[in-house]
């Protein structure tokens, strides 16, 4: 079940919310958490022992390093916390990498190995983080053991944000958890943010990405270089407006059921540098390595050479996060060089570049990695990115180009208006009346366009329900 269906818009969600605000507030987290395990059910059922099992080992850890910590035993919580990363990468590893690792090894020794070839679990790589979390914050007495399992339940499948965040660690909600304020302010801001994401994801994220489906499909013969260009511009775009579209309609389900979640993007397309973008994109994932890998191996306090093997680390991480395939390797490493290049050469000379410049500079490395992202097939990541360069004698542009170019001018133009602040700065503008007007016609009239736009279209899920 998606959030961008009739089935979760009309039947699901409506249901839920009913049945949430009528229970006794004593038994609202036991509503959720039954509540998620049905969404997560709908449509992998087999796997939601494997999401109970990654509840109940991670809720036992926890209690066990409290209590270990409790009675000074130091060597008993960290043997804790390793049992719980270990169970836990476990299972991530058994069923994303699996056949990553044995088709590798298999080229390796020059012989097939049979690969298990098991069904990559909906949502792992974020509960799986989540719940590893939990248990490191409370070794670090950063956050308390829930004695609670039907609340500690709700935190790790909790719907709005399980299937691809934001990566939500526990003491930021742990409060929430315990007692919230449910009210109709909140609400309403929920169901505005519930419907901007819906607006990206079924409007802008789908038609940008047919548009980038049909690109990418066109024969080597008939590409040139500008329709490469367009082509990238529309993946980056349709992953921009798919995976922030979620993260908006995850936050606004959190709020109208009274939980505020973290902000997962921050206009990264306005980025004046790649260390920039990142501090903009994926703000959970980014925050999680960098609390939970980067500044544990040492960070930048140790040296630059410390610090560069770091940085790597992280980012070789960060890739294969993403997917077991090597362009996520790679794309990963990508990003991690350029990130070094910016903060031991570059960065002096970027901050004296005027502003356009910076982001336009920041903009082409973006989209160049989103080659490297688009391609499981590395050869065709590479050959694109020289057709965007113009080798091999491809022409510029053609009749064909130009007819794509202008056909998708309105939705190029819509998409990079809307991955800029104007159009929230405009809407703040408003005052009283006038706003909360604006704010009722925006909802009603997406509602009504997206619900027209889900009536004719096929199954469409977010792109990052594959990591």
């Amino acid at each position: 079940m998606v959030f961008s269906s009739l089935l979760f818009l009309f039947r699901f969600l409506p249901v839920l919310l009913i049945v949430y605000f009528v229970a006794p507030r004593r038994y609202r987290n036991g509503v959720l958490f039954l509540g998620s395990l049905i969404f997560y059910g709908w449509g992998e059922p087999v796997y939601i022992s494997l999401l109970l099992f990654s509840t109940l080992v991670d809720y036992i850890h926890g209690r066990l390093v409290w209590r270990f910590m409790e009675e000074g035993k130091q060597m008993r919580a960290r043997l804790c916390v390793a049992s719980s990363v270990i169970i836990n990468l476990g299972l991530l590893g058994v069923f994303k990498y699996a056949d990553f690792l044995m088709e590798t090894v298999g080229r390796l020794l020059g012989i097939p190995l049979p690969l298990p070839g098991l069904a990559l679990p909906i949502g792992i790589s974020f509960y799986t983080f989540q719940t590893m979390s939990y248990t490191i914050d409370i070794y670090r007495k950063e956050a308390a053991p829930q004695k609670n399992i039907i609340d500690f339940g709700a935190y790790v499948s909790m719907f709005p944000q399980l299937i691809a965040g934001p990566i939500v660690r526990y003491h930021t909600i742990a409060e929430e958890l315990r007692e919230r304020t449910e009210n109709f302010a909140g609400f309403s801001r929920g169901v505005f943010l519930f419907t901007v994401g819906l607006g990206k994801k079924v409007m802008i994220a789908n038609t940008t990405g047919a548009l980038w489906t049909q690109i990418s499909g066109v024969p080597d013969a008939e590409r040139t270089v500008l329709m490469m260009w367009l082509g990238i511009l529309a993946f980056g775009m349709q992953i921009y407006f798919d995976f922030s579209g979620y993260s908006d309609m995850a936050m606004g389900l959190g709020a109208m059921m009274g939980f505020h979640f973290p902000e997962n993007f921050r206009y990264p397309y306005t980025a004046k540098s790649i260390t920039d973008f990142w501090r903009r994109w994926h703000i959970t994932l980014s925050t999680w390595f960098k609390e939970y890998v980067y500044i544990p191996l040492g960070g930048n306090r140790k040296g630059a050479a410390v610090q560069i093997r770091n940085i790597l680390i992280v980012w070789l991480l960060t890739g294969i996060w993403h997917g077991a395939a090597w362009n996520y390797l790679l794309w990963g490493l990508y990003f991690g060089v350029l990130l070094l290049l910016e903060k031991l050469l570059l960065k002096p000379y970027l901050e004296k570049l005027p502003s356009p410049v910076r982001s336009a500079y920041a903009m082409i490395f973006v989209f160049l990695g989103w080659v490297l992202f688009a391609h499981e097939d590395m050869g065709g990541g590479l050959r694109y990115l020289m057709q965007m360069a113009g080798a091999g004698g491809i022409a510029f542009t053609s009749r064909r180009t130009w007819y794509l170019l202008v056909t998708s001018l309105p939705l190029i133009a819509a998409s990079v208006l809307g991955s800029t602040p104007l159009p929230g700065t405009l809407c703040r503008k408003m005052k009283g009346r006038v706003r909360e007007t604006a704010e009722l016609l925006f909802v009603a009239v997406v509602l009504v366009l997206s619900v027209a736009f889900l009536v004719d279209a096929s199954y469409n899920p977010f792109l990052y329900f594959r990591f």
